[in-house]
């Protein structure tokens, strides 16, 4: 039985690499439906969300027919979230409980019930900031799993921590979370 990957995608210039993860999951028989922020979708078009996932792209709480999304995604159709990349303000956003938007929403809805997987990207001193830290020490002790970033070259031409992991261990982050 095919098991249902809800993406949440935000604003990061890596948010490309979505792409090819939506693009694995579904060449892998699983179904993908995408939250995108208005940020994300500056770097990456709707159009490309939806045609590689095979659904309508989500991006509010009031943008769709269904007046309850949050709870229907978290709890009836969502076997696991994962938030690829996960900016700092959305890691932030998370970590105080803020359920303003659709991803926020779910997240609360969710209760950690099903695995929540945040993949950070952002420029390394952004990384390393106190408040990005204790968000994500705070979001891990309520029981997400926080995925490691990689090293290198980021797109602001720096060289360090905040690179966003690449889509293929992505996917196995996501297999072995849905096999426990």
């Amino acid at each position: 039985m095919a098991k249902n990957v809800l993406l949440n995608v935000t604003g990061s210039i890596s948010c490309f690499k979505a792409c090819t993860l939506i693009s694995l999951l579904t060449k892998n028989d699983y179904n993908v439906r995408v939250i995108a922020t208005e940020d994300a979708l500056k770097f990456v078009g709707k159009a490309s969300f939806e045609g590689l996932s095979h659904n309508k792209l989500e991006t509010s709480m009031f943008d769709n027919d269904d007046p309850i999304a949050h709870i229907h995604l978290a709890q009836n159709w969502a076997d696991l979230i994962i938030s690829y990349p996960s900016s700092a303000n959305t890691i932030n956003r998370l970590a105080c409980g803020l359920s303003d938007d659709l991803f926020g929403a779910v997240c609360l809805a969710n209760n950690f019930n099903k695995p929540l997987l945040i993949a950070p990207a952002m420029n390394t001193q952004m990384f390393r900031h106190p408040s990005v830290q204790e968000s994500l020490k705070k979001l891990e002790q309520w029981g997400a799993q926080i995925l490691p970033c990689g090293e290198g070259e980021l797109a602001c031409g720096t060289t360090g921590v905040g690179r966003l992991l690449e889509p293929a261990d992505v996917f196995e982050f996501i297999k072995k979370a849905l096999e426990k």
